[in-house]
């Protein structure tokens, strides 16, 4: 075989197995197959469809209620809270004032009304247990209304995910069908050595074999 033939096989075969060293591809073909493996359960068709239902039929309504978790009807709200404050005081006034006006006695006229105005009676018997809930509602609304307000952005900021997931489930399949990326190293290393091993021996013949012949060979005597 020419030798300048074998000097360039010798030479693709070293390059073949420094290269890969020299690139770090052991650790980023690593990397990669652990990627993959976690991107795995992930990327399953089925649970592409159960991130993007979550998306698009729960995350994005609740983007629409959003407005409603703002400051300003934060502010509204509390305003509110301050007239149930002030209902609740005469609520508790009313039924001694109706009870001197229609000179009855005030059971009489808790009787009466809840008689007659069944729907009043009961709203003002529960206006305590409505303000306690419309407070723990309103606190609630003033710990979260930053969050709230995030929530447009985040829904825009994780759309391309979503969407980029819904597209790329057949590309992801046929990546991770590929051999496992730790092999690629051997891929090179391997067809590399063989090269050098071929080179080597067509141009410097095999040195164990000469080492072995001038080792047994010995001079005859005169």
């Amino acid at each position: 075989m020419n030798r300048k033939l074998l000097w360039a096989v010798l030479v693709i075969g070293l390059g073949l197995v420094i290269a890969p060293f020299a690139l770090g591809l052991p650790g980023k073909s690593a990397a990669g197959q652990r990627m993959l493996n976690g991107f795995q359960p992930i990327m399953q068709p089925q649970q592409v469809q159960i991130t993007a239902d979550y998306y698009n039929n729960v995350f994005v309504p609740l983007g629409k209620v959003t407005p409603m978790m703002s400051a300003q009807n934060l502010a509204k709200f509390q305003a509110y809270m301050k007239g149930f404050s002030g209902m609740q005081s005469d609520a508790a006034k009313l039924v001694p004032l109706l009870a001197q006006a229609l000179r009855m006695t005030p059971a009489q006229v808790q009787t009466l009304m809840a008689t007659q105005l069944p729907s009043m009676a009961a709203m003002l018997q529960n206006l305590p247990a409505m303000q306690r809930d419309f407070d723990g509602l309103l606190g609630t609304m003033q710990q979260n209304t930053g969050i709230f307000s995030r929530v447009p952005a985040g829904l825009a900021h994780y759309r391309p995910l979503v969407q980029t997931m819904q597209a790329d489930v057949d590309n992801y399949k046929q990546v991770n069908s590929l051999p496992d990326f730790r092999l690629f190293t051997v891929f090179f290393a391997v067809p590399g050595a063989l090269l050098i091993l071929l080179a080597g021996y067509g141009l410097f013949g095999n040195p164990f074999v000469r080492f072995s012949f001038h080792h047994h060979a010995r001079p005859t005597a005169a």
